[in-house]
């Protein structure tokens, strides 16, 4: 039955019949259907409120990072040069750019190294050859976009020659000098043999020179292979591969700090285009003086490395500066802005003597193996009288 609609002007005997009826009435505990309907309404805000969160917490988590870096970050990139970055380690180890003789966690260290007995000797310089030195410096007044560095050294009468030999240079390819001496000095220590091989695998190859980076992967070949091709063609990823047969940059930059040579180091795998790999003409000058007169590696060792130091097949440099009769043992280097050449020369009438000749030069520019090729053929010249 309806509920009665309550009039103002009602008698009271209308009014106590209603509320009897209404009291006794068995329907009075049904609930009205506003109140059922109203309860669904809020069941279905509810489920309503969860889907809406669910999809605002995957948008948030998903779909605006996604957009962020595929689209805003690509259109907006950050500028690392506005933002204000501490070197702490450059902070609390100023000189360790320079002084550093360990890498641990890929961080340089500097460590305690003891130089009072270093294992290379310094080579016996007795007087400067001015006039041969004065003729070097008005061939490169010549060459006025060169920065050379040249040191020389004849083996009889201990008379020397340098220009910048001190300065430090990059490396370039010259720097697989050093790693093929420690190489030999570790062969002779019994922990490997040039007979051992090692795999090429695909994080070795490196481009540059060398072809053995366009060899089948997979491969075994032998250390004495990696040593020829990496003097002989300047193959870059044999150099790695034997760095890696040593321990790494840390194991061979260790070796060189025991040798008594503080510009001499490898900071960078091969190919070095920037440069990070140092050294010095007269550090060069003094790893070939103890590889050729010392006790730092056996004769053995001396005749394989002779061996791969005659055949380079680079002759563009040193060797185009000198007559055929004689006889160049050398290693080049050569990455665009810096161009270097190393080696022993015999004249046709027995002297010997040490040269090293580094050259910075604008990039690729042919002055600069113009100059070396100049003042090798001055020093020839002037040595052999």
């Amino acid at each position: 039955m309806p509920e009665p609609k309550y009039r103002e002007n009602i008698d009271m005997y209308t009014a106590a019949y209603e509320q009897y009826y209404f009291k006794n009435s068995p329907y009075r505990k049904v609930k009205p259907i506003k109140k059922v309907v109203k309860k669904k309404k809020n069941k279905a805000k509810k489920i309503k409120n969860i889907i809406l969160f669910a999809i605002f917490f995957f948008m948030l988590f998903y779909i605006f990072p996604y957009s962020y870096k595929t689209f805003v970050a690509d259109v907006f990139p950050q500028n690392p040069k506005n933002m204000l970055r501490v070197d702490y380690q450059k902070l609390l180890y100023p000189t360790y750019e320079y002084l550093y003789k360990d890498l641990f966690l890929g961080k340089y260290i500097v460590k305690d190294t003891v130089y009072k007995n270093p294992l290379m000797v310094n080579i016996k310089e007795i007087s400067q050859r001015n006039g041969l030195k004065n003729r070097l410096i008005e061939l490169a007044q010549n060459y006025k976009s060169i920065q050379p560095a040249v040191y020389v050294w004849e083996y009889n009468s201990g008379t020397y020659v340098d220009i910048n030999a001190n300065v430090v240079y990059p490396a370039a390819s010259i720097i697989k000098l050093p790693v093929l001496i420690e190489m030999f000095r570790e062969i002779e220590q019994g922990k490997f043999s040039l007979n051992d091989t090692m795999v090429l695998e695909d994080y070795y190859r490196a481009p540059g020179s060398g072809k053995l980076q366009y060899s089948q992967g997979g491969i075994a070949h032998s250390m004495d292979y990696l040593a020829k091709i990496m003097i002989e063609n300047s193959d870059n990823s044999s150099t790695n591969m034997i760095m890696a047969k040593m321990g790494g940059m840390p194991s061979v930059n260790k070796a060189v700090r025991s040798w008594g040579l503080v510009n001499t180091r490898i900071n960078n795998w091969l190919p070095d285009l920037d440069g990070t790999n140092t050294t010095t003409a007269r550090e060069l000058g003094k790893m070939l003086y103890n590889i050729d007169t010392t006790n730092i590696i056996s004769q053995d060792s001396k005749r394989h490395i002779a061996e791969y130091l005659s055949h380079v097949k680079n002759n563009r440099l040193l060797q185009a500066g000198l007559p055929s009769e004689a006889i160049l043992l050398h290693k080049t280097g050569d990455i665009g802005y810096m161009l270097g050449d190393a080696g022993i020369v015999r004249t046709v009438n027995g002297k010997k003597y040490i040269v090293v000749i580094l050259a910075m030069r604008p990039y690729n520019s042919p002055k600069g193996k113009e100059f070396i090729v100049e003042a090798s053929k001055l020093i020839y010249n002037n040595i052999s009288m």
